[in-house]
């Protein structure tokens, strides 16, 4: 029977909870530079775009569909 490698699982955990750090402070930094965003107010819709934006770039990329242009 195989042993657990518990320094991989380790390192996962650290690996898992730096990004979950720096995802945390990405969002605070983009609140100070959008107070508007930070009440959710006018951010959902912002992100809505942006994430039609990366959707366009993505299919682009992947060569699936033409970028539409904006």
């Amino acid at each position: 029977m195989a042993k657990t490698n518990f320094q991989y699982e380790k390192r996962q955990k650290e690996l898992e909870k730096k990004k979950k750090a720096e995802e945390k402070a990405r969002r605070k930094l983009e609140a100070k530079n959008n107070p508007k965003a930070a009440d959710g107010t006018e951010g959902e819709e912002a992100d809505a775009d942006d994430a039609d934006a990366d959707d366009a770039a993505d299919a682009a990329a992947e060569g699936d569909a033409p970028a539409q242009p904006q």
